[in-house]
C-alpha cells in the first residue's frame, strides 16, 4: 500500500494526473464488503489499494506468476482468477475473516462505453458470503491505459481520475437478477457521470 501511494504521489506531484480517490478513504475500519469498480484503464486497480489498508485482490492467474508482481501479490493474499469455484471459495474466505475483497464485474477492462456487460461472480461471492457489494465508479477523461492502448504512446495530459462511491447493494438471492441489476446501475451512473473515454 505505501509503495502503490508514493507512486500515487507522484502522478500528483509531476501534474500528470489528477487524482480525486479520497472518497475510498471513508470505507476505513467498516464491514467487510466487495469493493466492485467499473474498470477504464491498466491502474484502476493499483489507485484503489492505496486506499485502504485491508483490500484482497482478485487478479489475473497470469499476473501472480509474474516474476515482478507474483510474490507481492502472493505475500497480500491476493486471489487469482484461475477457477470460478477456487476463486468464489478463496473470496468467501478472505470475506469472512474481515477482508474487504476488489473485484471488477466486467472481469477486464472496458471496451464498450460505457462498461462491458458484467460477469456473475460479484453476485456469487456476495450471495455465499453474505456481504454487500459496494459499487465504485471510476472516471476519467483520458483513454491512457485503456484496452490497446499502446504501450509507449504518450497521452495528453493532465489526465482527471475520480473515484466516487456508488450504490451499496445488499447480498443477492438471486445471482442473474442482480447482475443485471448492477450492470443498469453502472450503466446509468456512468453515462450521466464524467465519463468521456470512449
Amino acid at each position: 500500500m505505501a509503495g502503490f501511494r508514493l507512486y500515487a504521489w507522484s502522478l500528483s506531484a509531476t501534474g500528470a494526473y489528477r487524482l480525486d480517490i479520497t472518497a475510498i478513504d471513508s470505507l476505513r475500519g467498516g464491514p467487510p464488503v466487495i469493493l466492485a469498480p467499473n474498470h477504464p484503464c491498466l491502474i484502476d486497480a493499483l489507485l484503489i489499494l492505496t486506499r485502504h489498508p485491508n483490500i484482497v485482490c482478485v487478479m489475473k492467474a497470469e499476473l501472480m506468476k509474474n516474476v515482478f508482481l507474483g510474490s507481492g501479490a502472493r505475500l497480500a493474499r491476493y486471489v487469482r482468477n484461475e477457477s470460478t469455484r477456487q476463486l468464489v471459495k478463496e473470496s468467501v474466505a478472505h470475506l469472512r475473516e474481515g477482508a474487504v475483497l476488489l473485484l471488477f464485474p466486467e472481469g477486464t477492462r472496458t471496451t464498450q462505453a460505457p462498461i462491458n456487460p458484467l460477469v456473475g461472480s460479484v453476485a456469487l461471492i456476495s450471495k455465499q458470503a453474505g456481504v454487500p457489494v459496494q459499487t465504485l465508479l471510476v472516471e476519467t477523461d483520458s483513454p491512457y491505459l485503456s484496452k490497446g492502448w499502446p504501450l509507449f504512446k504518450r497521452p495528453d495530459l493532465p489526465i482527471t481520475y475520480r473515484v466516487r462511491l456508488g450504490q451499496r447493494f445488499a447480498p443477492p438471492e438471486d445471482v442473474a437478477a442482480f447482475t443485471a441489476e448492477l450492470d443498469a446501475y453502472y450503466r446509468r451512473e456512468l453515462t450521466a457521470g464524467l465519463q468521456l473515454h470512449a
